[in-house]
């Protein structure tokens, strides 16, 4: 998604709760929150509160993930491309000895070409895209919960350096590709992992839960070459056992970051004030609670 102030707009209209506007035959996708018949039964009976105990505990994500890991799962791969309407033409072509192989397949590098300027600020997955401004008591709403920054980074001084700046949250679904990358040059100051429980990230469990705050989830404060010192952070999600991440000091823009696993999955952006202009049209649907579709290396602001 380039800056949309770059294309003429030529309808919008409403589709099965997604609103789709075309941009000189190229297809933007704005997603109003739809919640299944599973999600509805575990957040709100009793019998699949029960449940969702059972299924948020470490030890069950890890039996999940070993399961996903062994061939044994391979029979669900065709199924769930066929479900997901995945195009495999656009992934690299080879045998897979799990689902999980599946699940962290690679892309052809022309279907996510990387952007010449490095003056554009670019997301670093395909994702559902929703950006907050921090204020200065660093507390932004997502659907009906609402999170301090401090909360999320359990770290109080790195929590201040962001007041003024900008929150990007990138919610990924199973049928994403869940590889993720840098977005710019630079070094990594600092790493940290905060163990938690696992909930889903789809849009119904805000509303019992502080997802990004009780989700297990990983984060890197990174110098970057063109937009100060940013924190990228990987959050799992229900049945998601390892957030995978490449341990390197010096990363190039556009150099993978890792990757997931089974489920769904986030990714979040912390940038400092006066360092980003988010894009315009981003800005507006968050306010909306309307979640933006972005692709890997997408324009999602600039320097």
């Amino acid at each position: 998604m380039y800056c949309l102030s770059r294309y003429h707009v030529f309808y919008t209209h409403l589709v099965k709760g997604e609103v789709k506007m075309v941009y000189n035959r190229k297809i933007k996708t704005y997603y109003k929150e739809e919640e299944s018949k599973v999600l509805l039964f575990l957040y709100n009976h009793f019998l699949g509160r029960v449940l969702l105990k059972i299924l948020t505990r470490k030890w069950f994500s890890s039996l999940a993930g070993w399961y996903m890991d062994s061939r044994f799962s391979k029979g669900r791969i065709k199924r769930f491309i066929k479900k997901n309407h995945i195009p495999m033409e656009d992934y690299i072509e080879e045998e897979y000895s799990s689902f999980n192989d599946f699940f962290i397949r690679k892309i052809k590098k022309e279907k996510r070409p990387l952007p010449f300027d490095t003056n554009l600020f670019l997301s670093p997955a395909d994702a559902r895209c929703m950006v907050y401004p921090i204020s200065e008591d660093s507390v932004f709403k997502i659907k009906e919960s609402y999170y301090t920054l401090e909360e999320l980074l359990k770290d109080k001084e790195l929590a201040k350096n962001y007041q003024g700046g900008y929150c990007f949250i990138y919610r990924l679904s199973v049928d994403d590709y869940h590889r993720y990358s840098y977005i710019d040059d630079g070094e990594v100051l600092k790493a940290k992992k905060i163990k938690g429980i696992f909930h889903t990230v789809q849009p119904i469990s805000f509303k019992k839960y502080k997802v990004l705050q009780e989700n297990t989830r990983e984060y890197q404060v990174l110098k970057t070459k063109h937009f100060g010192t940013i924190v990228q952070m990987e959050v799992g999600a229900l049945l998601v056992g390892r957030i995978c991440n490449e341990k390197v000091k010096h990363f190039e823009r556009g150099m993978e970051k890792g990757h997931f696993c089974f489920g769904g999955s986030t990714v979040v952006l912390l940038v400092p004030a006066k360092k980003v202009i988010p894009d315009e049209d981003i800005l507006k649907h968050t306010e909306q609670g309307i979640e933006s579709r972005v692709y890997l290396y997408d324009v999602v602001g600039r320097r």
